[in-house]
């Protein structure tokens, strides 16, 4: 799976309502409403990259709100669970 982070500012009265149209966008996996910058993070789990291309230019700019993204596509994943495997199988 490839996986997209997408930060996206939104008008303050319509964030509700375009987390909510976001989470039912096919490849949307989750929505955050955070604070800082931007209003919300939505994470794309998708088979292709191609796929990216259409969630995040054809689904996103129809959501009711947005008004800027930026997308950041993840090129590895490292948590602790996989550091403490690494750990146990002697990788250094």
């Amino acid at each position: 799976m490839i996986t997209t982070i997408v930060l996206i500012r939104a008008e303050p009265a319509s964030i509700p309502a375009a987390a909510q149209f976001l989470a039912e966008i096919d490849g949307v996996t989750d929505v955050y409403s955070v604070s800082g910058d931007w209003d919300l993070v939505a994470i794309v789990k998708v088979a292709e990259y191609d796929e990216i291309a259409r969630v995040v230019t054809e689904s996103f700019p129809k959501v009711p709100g947005l008004q800027r993204t930026q997308t950041l596509t993840a090129f590895r994943a490292y948590s602790k669970k996989d550091l403490q495997q690494a750990w146990d199988l002697g990788v250094e």
